[in-house]
Parts: structure tokens; C-alpha cells; sequence
């Protein structure tokens, strides 16, 4: 018989208890609708025995965050192997087995990720110091992204999801890369020549609550901004809120749509002609953190929309796949779909930096980098006798 995962043991502590009904539920649901009178009573304890081991709600969500960074820590310390390849290989299975056998922790630590960002930065030092082991030195940011980026989001993707993304797909692309045989022009990929999406000069009612909507999403979030505000925000009535929405829900459901439609169009509109494949990887890659660094607040709203409304953002990440397929792929790699995920998963985690760390003039230096990686791999590194 196939043992439970981790989480789902049977606790024997109270502590422990609580916090199994902490991870369930914030697996289940989001960190702003979760009540400490829930947890309680999902463990079957009074509200006040909770408070005899956790201050507050959120002190047990970082409690569940700093379990997740030590369990990932303990399953990536030893990696056997004779060499880097083997090693990494080694790497690559752990991470894809940890989500798919711990997906309760690992879809509390993606809003932890988002709300407190510091443990984040503290779970890139735990794979950037197994990545130092396989290699021998620590790496850059860019060989972190390639060799991190697309398998953790691929992972991720693949465990909720269930894409078709295959683990040996991913080590080979990191083996021997994606656009083998492409070269990279610079002054192709980092054209200054960037066009603005239109602005609407008269927005009508219901692009007016659109836009004030965004803005407030993205800087006080879902769960701290409500109708009366969206719609005074846009100097409308609440019930003229409710003339073109039903509830915010739905709201933030159109917010979503109109983010995803908003970077395709803008990538689409600026990617230009005579591009080879691995360079127009690369210019929509930088295409892609110009427009988070001119709108933030779109980065805002599909992060926390990963929590109030997955199926919507499956659907956003889901256009992206639909745009890969629809153009001629000359992957070096057979697998596609693993190969679509990867790519996307290298532009989520380099958002995330250029979001919370870096400016476009770094993310440029970065993307530059990545393209060496996407043409050939770690090729002789993870070989060093070839």
C-alpha cells in the first residue's frame, strides 16, 4: 500500500495538529478567507488552545513556509553521483517527485511566495547552494533561472495541473539546451524600438471601473480592496458596479483575461521581423519584463489571482501554450510541451526577480546570459572529461 504523503499523516501533537488543518485549509482555500477559529476547528481543538502555541494566523503561516524550505533543503543535500550530470539528474527527479508528493505544502508555500518574499529568496539560497555542489561554484543568476526556473514552475504545473511535462525532458534541456545551432544578435533581441499599447483617450463606464480596478488590485490586493472603492475609485455609483459585474469575483475573473490579452498583445505588436527562433525566445522574454516594469500592477493581480481563482489563471497560462502551438516550433527537443512549460517557467521566475529585485537594465544583461544557456545547455560543465 502507497504510504501518504508527509502532510497528511496523522498528526500525534496537538501543535502538529494545528498545523496540518493550517495547511489543508490553505491549500484548499486562500490566506485572507482562512480564520484561526477554522483551523481550530478543522483539528478539533478550542480557539483558545491555538493561542498556546501561535501568536497569530500568520505566525503559523510562517511556521508552514519555514517546513517547506527545510523539507526541500533536507531533500536536495545529498544528491549522489559521479559527475555534475548525474548529479543533476538527481536534482531534477527530487524536485519534480517533492511537488507532486507534497502539493498541500507546496501550493501554501506559492502564496508565501507572493506575500512574503523573503522566503522566497530563502528557498533560491537552498537550490542555488545545490546547484553550487553539482557544479562547483555558485552560480549566476542567469544558469540559477535556467537550471531552477522552468523545472520548478514545470513541476509545479505538472502536479495541479497535470501537464504533460516530463522530468527527462527537462534534464536534457538542461544537457544540451533548446535552439541548438542558433546564434544570438543583441541589437535584434534588445531594440529600443517599443510601441505603447493604445489608451483609450474617453474610457466609457465600464473601462473606467477596468481600470481603477487594476490599479487597486495591484497595489492593496483581492481580499483588502471592495466594490464601493473600485467604483468610487472611478467616480461611479455601487450599483452601477453591478450593471456590467455580477460580484467582484466576476470582476477579477475580466481583470485577468485583460492581463493576459494586454502582455501577448504588447509582445506580439513588438517582436519584429528576421528573427531566428532563439532570438525571438529572447526578445519576447524581454518584451515581457519591459511590460511588468511599465505596469507592476498586472504582476500584482495574476499572482494573487493563483490563489483566488486558479482555474482562471490556468486559463491565462494556458493562451501562452495556445501561442507557442500556433506558430512553427523548431525546438531541439521532441517533447513540446514539457519544452513550452520551461520556457514559461524561465519568464516566471525572472519576473519575480526583475518584480522584487532588479531593474529591466539588469533583467537585459540576464536575458543575454539565458540565451547562451537556450542555445547549448550546460553542455561541457556538467561533462568536464568531454
Amino acid at each position: 500500500m502507497p504510504t501518504q504523503p508527509k502532510e497528511q499523516r496523522l498528526p500525534s501533537t496537538t501543535k502538529e495538529r494545528l498545523l496540518i488543518s493550517a495547511i489543508a485549509l490553505f491549500s484548499e482555500k486562500w490566506y485572507g478567507t482562512v480564520s484561526v477559529a477554522e483551523i481550530c476547528r478543522r483539528a478539533g481543538f478550542s480557539n483558545g488552545l491555538y493561542y498556546r502555541y501561535f501568536h497569530d494566523k500568520e505566525e503559523i503561516f510562517r511556521h508552514i513556509l519555514e517546513r517547506v524550505i527545510c523539507n526541500i533543503a533536507d531533500t536536495v543535500r545529498d544528491l549522489p553521483g559521479d559527475s555534475p550530470a548525474q548529479k543533476l539528474q538527481v536534482f531534477v527527479q527530487r524536485i519534480f517527485d517533492f511537488s507532486k508528493d507534497n502539493t498541500a505544502l507546496v501550493k501554501v508555500f506559492r502564496e508565501g511566495q507572493y506575500r512574503l518574499f523573503e522566503y522566497e529568496q530563502r528557498l533560491k539560497a537552498v537550490y542555488e547552494d545545490a546547484l553550487s555542489r553539482i557544479f562547483g561554484a555558485k552560480p549566476r543568476l542567469s544558469a540559477y533561472l535556467f537550471a531552477a526556473g522552468g523545472l520548478r514552475f514545470a513541476a509545479i504545473r505538472a502536479a495541479f495541473h497535470e501537464i504533460p511535462a516530463q522530468s527527462s525532458t527537462i534534464f536534457r534541456i538542461l544537457e544540451n539546451g533548446i535552439f541548438q545551432g542558433y546564434s544570438c544578435n543583441p541589437d535584434k533581441v534588445f531594440s529600443t524600438s517599443i510601441s505603447p499599447l493604445p489608451v483609450e483617450i474617453l474610457p466609457d463606464a465600464r473601462e473606467r471601473l477596468l481600470k481603477e480596478g487594476k490599479n487597486l488590485f495591484g497595489k492593496s490586493g483581492y481580499f483588502a480592496t471592495n466594490v464601493h472603492e473600485i467604483a468610487a475609485a472611478a467616480d461611479l455609483s455601487t450599483g452601477a458596479f453591478y450593471t456590467y459585474f455580477d460580484t467582484k469575483e466576476v470582476f477579477f475573473a475580466e481583470l485577468i483575461h485583460r492581463v493576459g490579452r494586454e502582455v501577448r498583445r504588447f509582445i506580439s505588436m513588438n517582436l519584429g521581423e528576421g528573427l531566428n527562433p532563439l532570438e525571438r525566445e529572447l526578445r519576447g522574454l524581454w518584451l515581457f519584463i519591459v511590460f511588468l516594469s511599465l505596469d507592476r500592477n498586472c504582476y500584482g493581480i495574476v499572482r494573487e489571482a493563483e490563489f483566488v481563482l486558479p482555474g482562471e489563471v490556468r486559463q491565462y497560462y494556458g493562451a501562452f501554450v495556445k501561442g507557442y502551438r500556433q506558430r512553427e516550433l523548431d525546438f531541439s527537443i521532441q517533447d513540446s510541451a514539457t519544452t513550452i512549460e520551461f520556457l514559461l517557467g524561465v519568464a516566471h521566475y525572472l519576473g519575480i526577480e526583475v518584480v522584487f529585485d532588479h531593474s529591466p537594465e539588469n533583467a537585459r544583461n540576464v536575458i543575454q546570459e539565458i540565451g547562451e544557456y537556450y542555445s547549448q545547455g550546460f553542455g561541457k560543465t556538467l561533462r568536464p572529461e568531454a
